[in-house]
């Protein structure tokens, strides 16, 4: 069984168990959170749209940190114009816990 969840715009595939790397969420380690479900696959096949409007993916925050730097250089040739910036872009990584129908 599976899932498809959204979160921050984007979607993601997670089973019970999986850990997963998503949008910096406002919770403490530790913390339950909940995310809204897109579609759900299990062995009666694929549910979507008002079939999952009551479907749960309850999950448990592991880690809040960034992921590692990029550096963004931008530069305009024959100019002497040049700009260089790093990058680290926070996330939450959670354990899914459960899904539920």
């Amino acid at each position: 069984m599976y899932a498809i969840i959204d979160n921050g715009g984007k979607q993601y595939k997670v089973a019970e168990g999986d850990s997963v790397r998503v949008e910096k969420l406002e919770a403490e380690l530790g913390a339950t959170v909940e995310f809204k479900v897109v579609m759900v696959s299990d062995e009666a096949g694929v549910k979507t749209g008002a079939e999952v409007a009551n479907a749960k993916v309850t999950a448990t925050v592991e880690k809040q940190a960034k992921e590692k730097k990029i550096i963004v250089f931008k530069y305009k040739a024959k100019k002497n114009e040049r700009k260089k910036q790093g990058h680290r872009q926070p996330y939450t990584q959670v354990k899914i816990e459960t899904i539920s129908l």
